[in-house]
């Protein structure tokens, strides 16, 4: 039972993917977007990866305002997560993303990457941070 973390923007998409047990999040790659308007190949590329890792939900980083609101962004979010839902016939978990992408910054300068290659993997990183956080808020609530 693998789950698919994404985190969805404008230019590209990062791609995580949990271990089997659903313990771990491992980032996969980031998919490049070259039309905001247009998420065909995007959406091949993710039916590709569901079928290749059986993957059996999806988690959708939900991009909400610091002070809780929804943007453009947020609403952005909820077409894809609709139009993910028909074409894949998975859930679609919507998960707040706030902080993601800062931690993915964070850990990558910490590890000592540099800004110019911080660009390519980012959102990459932020997509294991959203899965992974909704990994361990799942294990909480069944032993909690």
């Amino acid at each position: 039972m693998r789950i698919l973390g994404l985190d969805y923007g404008s230019k590209t998409v990062g791609v995580a993917v949990s271990d089997e047990l659903g313990i771990t999040a491992q980032g996969l790659e980031t998919i490049s977007r070259k039309n905001e308007g247009k998420l065909r190949q995007t959406c091949a590329r993710l039916e590709e990866l569901i079928q290749e890792y059986q993957v059996t939900a999806i988690v959708l980083g939900y991009p909400k305002n610091m002070n809780n609101t929804e943007g453009e962004r947020a609403g952005k979010t909820l077409e894809f997560k609709e139009m993910l839902e028909r074409r894949t016939n998975l859930p679609v978990i919507l998960w707040d993303e706030r902080l993601s992408t800062v931690s993915a910054e964070r850990t990558l300068m910490e590890s000592g990457v540099r800004r110019e290659n911080r660009k390519a993997v980012i959102d990459k990183i932020a997509a294991v941070f959203i899965l992974q956080n909704y990994l361990d808020a799942s294990r909480r609530n069944e032993h909690g």
